[in-house]
């Protein structure tokens, strides 16, 4: 990656931090783009999330972000405000402040998507809950989330995330 105060770089696939996810997404993140990283003057935060197989994200809202998630790979369902949709390559989702979303991998290959939060911070929640991961490491055994999630939820992006949350058949 360039000098970050040149305001113009590019940051190749394998240069991003990047972080091994807890259940019951599982898969891993890339954390790219960050207000701090490329010296902004707008806050965001912008990454990549695998979502591994038969995998999910739970159901939550965002009650001081906005978050736009375009799918590169894969398919899955966004459920959004309790309505489902089918997302596949190319799919697009906009959620805005405080609606319940969710996405879920019911198939057996991986669900990959880029995701923007504005105004950031999702990265710190992903760097909190996860662990370091190198580019081509063999992924590991399913491991649970911090026993302080709720705290590190509350901290950093969320409004609200159910613990309960099981997947639809």
């Amino acid at each position: 990656m360039s000098d970050k105060d040149s305001r113009a770089f590019v940051v190749g696939p394998e240069e991003a931090e990047s972080y091994w996810q807890p259940v019951p997404a599982n898969g891993f993140i890339r954390n790219i783009l960050s207000q701090a990283k490329c010296n902004s003057e707008a806050p965001f935060a912008l990454g990549t999330q695998t979502v591994a197989p038969q995998s999910f994200i739970r159901e939550h809202t965002h009650d001081r972000h906005e978050e736009c998630i375009h799918v590169v790979e894969g398919r899955g369902v966004a459920r959004v405000e309790g309505v489902e949709h089918v997302i596949e390559k190319g799919s697009t989702v906009w959620v805005g402040l405080n609606k319940k979303h969710h996405f879920l991998n019911p198939h057996d290959e991986p669900m990959t998507f880029v995701w923007l939060l504005l105004p950031g911070g999702l990265d710190d929640f992903f760097r909190e809950i996860g662990r370091e991961r190198t580019p081509g490491q063999p992924a590991p055994e399913p491991f649970p989330r911090p026993a302080n999630v709720e705290e590190i939820e509350r901290r950093t992006v969320f409004g609200w995330a159910d613990g309960t949350f099981t997947p639809k058949e």
